[in-house]
């Protein structure tokens, strides 16, 4: 009887470790610092980024549908990645998210207020969002945690995509995403008789730190408000790491990308975090 309890008690463990090691699987442990990669745009600013986890893989429609029950998509497939949803709908899939893994949600989120910083006459939702700082919950990255995680962190190469000078390597983008490699100048009509789409996640080489498709396949949400050099730009949010419809100057790591906050495409979908 002791024996079988004891066995009993093993089975358990055993069980209990596998479930937790595929959930801290499916996140990446960052260790904070300064930028190192010279090429980023934060290097040399003196920038510290603090310990924090982020996705291995950009969120796939089966995580999406998991917790949101639909799927947006264009490109159907449970390990795709999740596109056709604005940045709203993913600030509330991380609280959603939390919630059913009984974390405590990182957004509050007001569908009731209009948020009086956008400005944005293009956004008619316009929700006011803001932070429960110290909370353990799933949330967007914001862009220097991104830039930082897609660099490589402190085991940083200096590559200009994330993981690779070579784009070919880790990125999905125009020339490769469909049925043969094109050739030539960016061309919406050949992108389209090439059949371009996303691919499944992990299908190309990680980065330094063990992460997949930071450079291509989909645009992912950041949490920041786009602060670039064109005046002209109200009130839209960061996106980072280029798609499968984009020219390859998108998939660095440095490119800094800017969409309406309501606004969604076949090549727009996000990663998660978490702070530690």
């Amino acid at each position: 009887m002791r024996k079988l309890l004891i066995f009993l008690s093993m089975a358990i463990m055993i069980v209990f470790s596998a479930c937790s090691q595929v959930k801290s699987d499916n996140l990446i442990l960052v260790k904070g610092g300064t930028f190192i990669n010279t090429k980023s745009n934060y290097y040399g600013k003196n920038i510290e980024i603090s310990n924090f986890y982020i996705g291995k893989y950009e969120v796939t429609q089966k995580e999406w549908s998991d917790v949101m029950g639909n799927n947006p998509s264009q490109f159907k497939g449970g390990n795709l990645p999740v596109e056709m949803v604005s940045w709203y709908e993913c600030v509330e899939y991380c609280n959603k998210r939390s919630i059913k893994e009984g974390l405590k949600p990182y957004y509050n989120i007001d569908k009731n207020k209009k948020d009086p910083d956008n400005k944005n006459n293009n956004d008619d939702i316009k929700w006011t969002v803001t932070i429960n700082e110290g909370t353990n919950g799933y949330r967007l990255p914001t862009e220097a945690e991104w830039e930082y995680a897609a660099d490589g962190g402190q085991m940083s190469k200096n590559y200009t995509y994330s993981g690779n000078n070579k784009a070919d390597e880790v990125a999905w983008y125009w020339r490769n995403a469909g049925d043969k490699y094109l050739s030539g100048d960016w061309n919406w009509p050949a992108i389209e008789n090439n059949n371009n789409k996303t691919k499944s996640i992990g299908s190309k080489k990680p980065n330094e730190l063990g992460l997949y498709d930071m450079s291509g396949n989909v645009r992912e949400w950041c949490w920041d408000w786009y602060k670039g050099l064109d005046i002209s730009v109200i009130s839209v949010r960061v996106c980072k790491g280029g798609g499968w419809i984009g020219d390859v100057t998108s998939c660095e790591s440095s490119f800094q990308g800017k969409y309406d906050a309501n606004g969604m495409g076949p090549d727009q979908g996000f990663r998660v975090c978490r702070s530690e």
